[in-house]
């Protein structure tokens, strides 16, 4: 069975990039800058090392059925391509398996699509074993239904996971059957670990802070502002996909609350759905965090597409649309956005209750967030009526570290207290500590 291109004949290989985008953009999301969209394309192929040397955006008309681009246009990159050695062209957008087959075998080269590209990246970058099942499920699917006939010049140029065979329809059926027995065993393991995830909730259950999550569009600079306020040194590059496994780290607000600060893995646009699931893995952090903060690149030019798109991905990561009302929007990169932009951004910010201006490189409005950040967990508290085993000394020190305390009165029975927590507090405690609980209810604000 000969293997597809592994990813170390990958790295380094030369590479085309082009952009397809139709003259007329879809109704129900934001026009997309072609040239901004170019940039990503370039940045997502350089995330798998990729040698870019010829990038450029490509207006379509309508697409061709069969080759995506017009007859013409396909034309005018062979020459490119085989002067410059092009080893992959990556194609920012969706390609059918059939407009693959016939541009790999117009252009003699690896033809890879915007789903195959952001596939190759997690399945490079899956650190976790759940990822990396959820990474490689995903791509097994999507390469079954890459499985055509006549590959006969490009048996050793297909990508991903390495589990294709050569032409032919009954290698093709071979290779099917491969895929089909893999992705059952894939789906017996996830299985398993998703039964063990329950025990992983119940253990973040016992966290005695509050969650405050950060999530975004790729490159927005969470890992900067996770850095900047935690002081952990998460890599935080101006690069795609920097960050996939979350990171926590406990923090302190102006009040003296202390909080888990949690950094995700970037959202983008056209994520595979196929993806969805692995991404519903790794953020049940903002799940059931406390606080969502959605960090936002306001200097780039689509940073109201990316907006849509991380508000779409939440969405169908099951987040309620009460909570995606309710994020805070850090409005990021304010060091980057001239200052007459930026004061026509201020005013906006001004209005908006939920929003925020800062720039995690320099640190300025960071101290205004975590105001911020304090106030709503204030906002948010309730009075609770407690009373509690009087030698239950680390159930009373959480209650003074994490509440407050109103009124306490002691008897050789009780300690009862009257202590104002969030609910999210509240909770935490009566499950962390509903043993040393003699009486008590959660109250009212």
């Amino acid at each position: 069975m000969t293997e597809d291109l592994s990813r170390a004949e990958t790295r380094g290989a030369r590479a085309i990039v082009l952009c397809p985008y139709s003259k007329a953009p879809g109704r129900n999301a934001p026009a997309r800058d072609p040239d901004a969209c170019l940039e990503e394309a370039v940045g997502l192929a350089g995330a798998i090392d990729l040698n870019v040397l010829h990038a450029e955006t490509v207006p379509l008309n309508r697409t061709r059925p069969a080759t995506l681009f017009g007859s013409g246009q396909v034309e005018s990159y062979s020459p490119i391509i085989e002067e410059d050695h092009i080893g992959v062209a990556v194609i920012d957008g969706a390609v059918t398996p059939i407009q693959q087959r016939n541009l790999e075998k117009a252009w003699n080269c690896k033809v890879l699509d915007r789903t195959g590209l952001i596939l190759e990246i997690f399945g490079a970058r899956a650190r976790t074993r759940e990822g990396r099942l959820q990474v490689e499920l995903a791509h097994l699917t999507y390469q079954r239904s890459r499985l055509v006939r006549s590959w006969t010049h490009l048996e050793r140029q297909r990508g991903g996971f390495g589990f294709l065979g050569g032409p032919g329809e009954t290698q093709i059926e071979a290779d099917r059957r491969q895929i089909d027995e893999r992705i059952t065993r894939i789906r017996r393991e996830l299985g398993r670990v998703t039964r063990t995830r329950g025990l992983h909730r119940r253990s973040r259950q016992k966290v005695p802070y509050p969650v405050v999550a950060l999530v975004g569009y790729t490159n927005a600079g969470k890992s900067t502002l996770f850095n900047r306020l935690s002081g952990a040194g998460v890599t935080a590059r101006d690069q795609l996909f920097a960050t996939l496994d979350p990171t926590m780290r406990a923090i302190e607000l102006p009040s003296g609350r202390s909080v888990i600060l949690s950094d995700t893995v970037g959202f983008v646009s056209a994520l595979p759905t196929m993806l969805v699931a692995a991404f519903r893995a790794t953020l049940e952090e903002v799940l059931e965090a406390d606080i969502i903060l959605h960090v936002r690149d306001i200097a780039h030019p689509d940073s109201d597409a990316q907006k849509f798109d991380v508000l779409t991905v939440l969405d169908e990561l099951g987040v309620p649309e009460d909570r995606l009302d309710a994020l805070v929007e850090v409005r990021n990169k304010i060091d980057l956005v001239e200052s007459e932009a930026l004061t026509a951004e201020r005013n906006r910010a001004g209005r908006d209750v939920n929003a925020i201006l800062l720039s995690a490189m320099t640190g300025d409005g960071c101290g205004d967030l975590l105001d911020r950040i304090d106030k709503m967990l204030a906002e948010s508290q309730k009075i609770v009526e407690l009373a509690i085993d009087p030698a239950a000394g680390k159930a009373i020190a959480w209650l003074y570290r994490q509440g407050d305390v109103l009124e306490r009165e002691d008897s050789d029975t009780a300690a009862t207290f009257r202590v104002r927590l969030d609910e999210a507090d509240s909770a935490r405690f009566f499950h962390r500590f509903g043993d040393s609980i003699v009486s008590g209810h959660r109250g009212s604000a």
